[in-house]
């Protein structure tokens, strides 16, 4: 049996290497969307920065391996394995849910993951040794460190409250001091706040970092308390005047050297937090491999883990091992990109393509709001409106941003980012609570793009929306942590080694299928970037070329669908009907994405000499949408009519039907071949196509009527092919619209 324990130990290592690359990927995003969002400086030299603070911070994170041994149950209460099966359902479910969650570009908590899953293992232990006692569930409270737990738990929750007020108060601090042209207030105060915030940094870094280091004895660590006043004096008087006489001699900005520390102390605290995320388990389970083998236990279920209530000491080489292993997956992760997308765009200065849409919750919202704020905007006096107006006018970024593309926010905003989630993260660190990096950082990134008036009457419903859709999969990640974790635990109580061998199995091909699943996603991003109209890399000319393609090519699917509609009503074939009511529900959201970036379009181009193409873009995608209606009303209710099984259409109706399909998808295709090309067709013959196409409808709606009459026809049929008539008219009518706009454009 001692060896299938080692085999156990050895998968927990293992799937501590995996688990150290999900978790970067996730957490990346925390330490890297400031400096990167920002440009502070070329992607590489931020890298190289927080691959240093990672690796420095990993020796500052012993202490926290507490939490992982004892934080959570009490170890005396379990057998050695019991402890082992806890661990080994703590770590299969942490990486199967933080790579479900970085598959989907979805930043989540490895802290509330490892600690949601350890307390879940350990209850679904628990339960299986209390099945037979006579107390039940009542002595559930023995087996888990119910106050412990609840710490850990309520600061989590309350680091979303506080960063969120921290960040949004300081920010607005900054922003009035600084502004949005921030060059000449840098003169005075940049010094100060630079100092300022590189010495909370170094405070919170250095005194209170350095009770968890691996290597400070007792001794240094109580000459840096003893001097903490000193040491902080020191360092905003020098930092200051080193920052203070950097400008001076050559103008370096104070700003940019607050980020790069920051992204720097941002990746040092994220290492001494949440390092524990991911080596904590395994390692307690070596640390209790090592306490049975060496009382040579005879029975593993018997043998009781009181040793790991101890305080034990983290070897040095493990944690700059693992340390390592978190460089190289920040430098070669793909997943961590995609979930960096999701906080820049949320936070993002300009208008840029919204990923979320708007909810009736985020709605409501931007409503009480927008009223609150009004309410308090009309008890200031003129002046500090026009004061303020001034200090948080953005068109000094924007400007920039256009010159500089990429750029999502300045460098004050991601100066205190770094300052206020490094602070408060290294703080938590210091006092051995878990704090969630990920809740930390993405609520002061939100606070701070409030504060700055990113959120505006244009994008906030969709911002809040994306916050909101973050801050619900932090709940859906404790209780599927839990759940998870638990019947997890009572799968290998209850199977032993074939459990432990089929559980690995499954995540195997999980982890497999997530990766595909995530490579096939970043492929169709791609290939939808080099076609849209927003790339920031081609001019103006060419992304117009581009999205009038997009159009064209919008207008010939739709011509495709309409005619598979009318081909499956007359044919009955119920299959296809389904996969064309699937298609026009696809085109409607790509029209819809469409539509929204028109807006950022026509702002763009605002004068420009192209300003007019785009307001004609945007009319065209209004006919298109409309347009695309019209096909879902065929669509939707000919996939019901024969899925409800009703009668087919009269024979004399399905041919008229069949040749007046066969004439609008001839006009449309003329109509989609003009605009691909830029040739327009002749007014007078396309003026003739049209009314040909509107005196056929009128000669079928009169000889439908007529048999309709006679009473060869049901009421349902009828009503359904009167309504395709007429959605049919309006669909040319649409078509020919966008073709007379097309005109407008080339011109």
């Amino acid at each position: 049996m001692e060896n299938f324990y080692l085999i156990i130990v050895i998968i927990l290592g293992v799937l501590a290497i995996s688990d150290l690359v999900v978790g970067v990927s996730n957490d990346a995003v925390n330490f890297l969307n400031s400096s990167i969002g920002s440009k502070v400086a070329p992607f590489r030299v931020i890298m190289i920065i927080a691959a240093v603070g990672v690796l420095v911070g990993a020796t500052f994170s012993n202490g926290m391996m507490e939490v992982a041994r004892n934080g959570i149950m009490n170890p005396g209460t379990f057998s050695f394995e019991n402890i082992l099966i806890i661990f080994l359902a703590v770590m299969v479910t942490d990486v199967l849910l933080l790579d479900l969650f970085n598959t989907f570009g979805l930043p989540t908590s490895t802290t509330v993951s490892v600690v949601f899953e350890l307390l879940g293992g350990s209850v679904g232990m628990a339960i299986v040794k209390i099945r037979n006692s006579p107390e039940g569930l009542a002595s559930l409270g023995k087996y888990i460190n119910s106050e412990r737990s609840l710490v850990i738990i309520t600061g989590i929750l309350l680091s979303v409250a506080i960063s969120f007020i921290v960040g949004l108060i300081i920010q607005y601090i900054a922003r009035i001091i600084f502004s949005f042209n921030y060059k000449n207030s840098i003169r005075y105060f940049g010094s100060l706040w630079g100092g300022l915030a590189i010495t909370g940094i170094t405070y919170f870094l250095l005194i209170k970092g350095a009770k968890g280091s691996s290597f400070i004895s007792k001794e240094q660590f109580t000459w840096i308390t003893d001097h903490s006043t000193l040491i902080l004096g020191v360092c905003f008087a020098g930092w200051t005047l080193i920052l203070q006489l950097l400008y001076w001699l050559f103008r370096v900005n104070v700003l940019k050297v607050i980020v790069l520390f920051g992204t720097f102390a941002l990746a040092f605290a994220f290492a001494g937090n949440d390092l524990v995320n991911f080596i904590g388990v395994p390692l307690a389970g070596y640390e209790s491999y090592k306490v049975f083998t060496a009382q040579n236990a005879l029975s593993g279920s018997d043998f009781s883990m009181s040793a790991l209530a101890e305080s034990v000491k983290t070897p040095t080489g493990f944690l700059l091992l693992a340390g390592i292993i978190m460089v190289l997956a920040l430098w070669f992760s793909k997943k961590a990109r995609s979930v960096t997308r999701t906080e820049l765009s949320l936070g993002n200065q300009d208008l840029t393509h919204e990923r979320f849409s708007s909810s009736p919750f985020s709605r409501a919202l931007v409503r009480i709001g927008v009223q609150l704020g009004n309410f308090f905007w009309r008890l200031f006096p003129l002046r500090m409106k026009e004061f303020l107006n001034t200090r948080f006018d953005d068109k000094s970024f924007k400007k920039n941003a256009k010159k500089d593309k990429g750029l999502s926010f300045d460098l004050v905003r991601a100066s205190v980012n770094l300052a206020v989630s490094s602070s408060l993260i290294a703080f938590a660190t210091s006092n051995k609570l878990p704090l969630s990096t990920t809740y930390v950082t993405f609520m002061v990134a939100m606070s701070t793009s409030l504060a700055d008036r990113a959120w505006g009457r244009e994008s906030a419903v969709y911002r809040i929306s994306g916050v909101i859709t973050v801050i619900g999969g932090w709940f859906f990640t404790a209780f599927v942590a839990f759940t998870g974790a638990l019947f997890i635990a009572l799968f290998l109580s209850w199977g032993g080694p074939v459990a432990v061998a089929i559980l690995i199995l499954i995540a195997i091909a999980f982890v497999y299928k997530t990766h595909i699943y995530h490579k096939k996603k970043e492929e169709t991003l791609k290939a939808a970037d080099k076609d849209f109209w927003a790339d920031e890399n081609v001019s103006a000319e060419i992304a117009l070329t581009k999205y009038n393609d997009r159009i064209a090519v919008s207008v010939a699917l739709l011509s495709d669908i309409y005619k598979s509609a009318i081909e499956g009503l007359i044919g009955e074939k119920r299959k296809k009907l389904a996969k064309t009511d699937k298609d026009i529900r696809a085109l409607r959201k790509d029209v819809k994405s469409l539509k929204k970036n028109a807006q950022s379009l026509v702002y763009r181009l605002k004068g420009s000499d192209l300003a007019d193409d785009g307001e004609y873009y945007f009319q065209m995608l209004e006919y298109l949408a409309e347009a695309s209606h019209c096909v879902f009303y065929i669509t939707e209710p000919s996939f019901n009519h024969i899925d409800d099984n009703h009668g087919p259409l009269h024979q004399a109706d399905a041919d008229d039907l069949k040749d007046f399909m066969h004439k609008t998808t001839r006009y449309i295709s003329k109509v989609q071949q003009s605009m691909a090309s830029g040739k327009t067709p002749r007014e007078e013959k396309e003026i003739a196509n049209i009314s040909e196409l509107y005196d056929s409808l009128a000669k079928m709606r009169k000889n439908h009527l007529k048999r309709f009459k006679s009473g060869s026809i049901s009421g349902s049929v009828s009503l359904l092919y009167l309504d395709i008539l007429s959605e049919s008219k309006n669909l040319i009518s649409l078509i020919s619209r966008m073709s007379v706009t097309s005109k407008a454009l080339t011109r």
